[in-house]
């Protein structure tokens, strides 16, 4: 089968790299030259373990390209997929112009018969957007083509991006139309061999499913990181009680890790434009709004401890940072709670020695050259001169530390750490103060 995907980010990238994987023909479109110029001299753009390797062999084998040629990308497939950006807009709500621009491209220049998927992220009645906008362009040109529109979400999680496409858990196609459902099952017959793993439902249902999926995962964390909360206050240890609920299979494990916030491309956007969109449907999503707003106050958590510990004014004081990027396995710092945290710091007058074993060029381009923020070779030489060691994301480096050189290291032993990543009686039995998230 013959591919167009439009954008070559996370979701485009993915999406196209894993349908060539398994012997189909795929023309990535992106309108960022700068983009298709690394991808075609042998780079990604983005990093995603696994992901970089799989370009290589497809392109080598000629079934992955890459052009910013619009009319050539709308030829090549009969499936257009649209994995653009979806960024929120001023008011919360998801921002459709990039999705509706490549519809409205494809429409100009569509010849036959084409299925268009909102592989992107999008709010419910988008697919009666694209296709009003198709329907707009053909009848400009006179031209009777027909096309079909479906929702087919994504269910990638940043870092084992690749893995959740070629091994999905499941398929979710949304559309009214027969002869579509017939592509996209043929489509994802190599990724739904060992059992059906297709969910065929209406448009509206299946862009509600992606925006409920990750709010009920959002949810779970904004839950426990407030239990957390009161498990400090209370003297309780928040392991003990994420042990006790998550053996009931009615609850499960998944999820229940708090920490400092979460963060990334998809949660916090995600849940303001599902609020958004109710609140354009007369309906206030209470449990959501707190959601949010529990999130939020999260991120303050690690700035909360330093200043119970160390005061308001930290002028002339240096905190070492393990972690930058919002989870591990990615370079990806959109409202990363890291962020949060080295602003916070700089607020009080402080200074920040970082690292990250992959995001700290995006830091760099975040921050620039902030003579406040400089950057460490490991994990372990951010702590020399030091007054505290923050520990912002768990990467699994991180785990087994070396307790004795990071107290002889630091100028105070102490630890705050945001993602509960030891046993706080070791800690302190090698004479560190340890803080963490609702730990005792």
């Amino acid at each position: 089968m013959k591919i167009t995907v439009i954008g070559t980010g996370y979701v485009g990238l993915v999406t196209g790299t894993c349908l060539a994987e398994v012997g189909n023909e795929v023309l990535c479109l992106d309108l960022d030259a700068s983009k298709i110029a690394i991808l075609n001299g042998g780079g990604i753009p983005i990093h995603e373990p696994g992901l970089l390797e799989m370009v290589k062999r497809n392109v080598a084998a000629g079934r992955l390209k890459f052009t910013t040629d619009i009319e050539q990308s709308v030829a090549f497939g009969q499936v257009q997929f649209i994995a653009v950006g979806t960024p929120p807009d001023e008011d919360g709500s998801a921002d459709l112009k990039y999705v509706l621009a490549a519809a409205r491209n494809i429409g100009k220049h569509m010849n036959e018969y084409k299925v268009v998927v909102d592989k992107s992220t999008v709010p419910v009645g988008t697919a009666d957007k694209v296709a009003a906008v198709l329907q707009e362009e053909l009848s400009a040109r006179g031209v009777d083509t027909t096309f079909a529109v479906v929702s087919n979400p994504e269910f990638l999680k940043e870092g084992a991006a690749v893995e959740d496409f070629m091994r999905p858990d499941r398929i979710v196609i949304g559309t009214e139309d027969p002869k579509a459902v017939t592509i996209m099952r043929e489509l994802y017959a190599q990724f739904n061999r060992n059992h059906d793993r297709i969910v065929v439902m209406d448009l509206r249902s299946a862009e509600l499913t992606k925006y409920a999926a990750n709010a009920m995962l959002a949810t779970r964390i904004s839950f426990m990181n407030e239990l957390a909360l009161l498990a400090d206050k209370m003297g309780a240890d928040i392991e003990q009680v994420r042990l006790g609920i998550g053996s009931d299979p009615r609850i499960g494990f998944h999820f229940l890790y708090p920490g400092c916030g979460y963060g990334g491309s998809c949660f916090p956007k995600d849940v303001q434009a599902l609020i958004k969109t109710a609140a354009e449907n007369d309906i206030k999503l209470k449990v959501l709004t707190s959601v949010e707003d529990a999130n939020e106050a999260q991120k303050q958590v690690l700035l909360t401890k330093i200043k119970a510990r160390f005061g308001s004014e930290l002028q002339g004081k240096n905190f070492a940072v393990w972690g930058l990027a919002f989870k591990p396995n990615t370079d990806d710092m959109r409202a990363a709670s890291s962020r949060t945290l080295i602003e916070g710091l700089w607020a009080l007058g402080a200074t920040v020695t970082a690292y990250d074993p992959v995001a700290m060029d995006e830091s760099r381009r975040i921050y620039g050259d902030d003579a406040r923020l400089t950057y460490a070779e490991n994990h372990m030489s951010t702590l020399d001169g030091a007054d505290a060691l923050v520990i912002v994301t768990e990467w699994k480096e991180f785990r087994v530390p070396q307790f004795e050189e990071i107290k002889a290291r630091l100028k105070s032993p102490v630890i705050f750490d945001g993602r509960n990543l030891y046993v706080p009686a070791q800690v302190r039995s090698h004479g560190l103060e340890y803080f963490a998230i609702g730990r005792r």
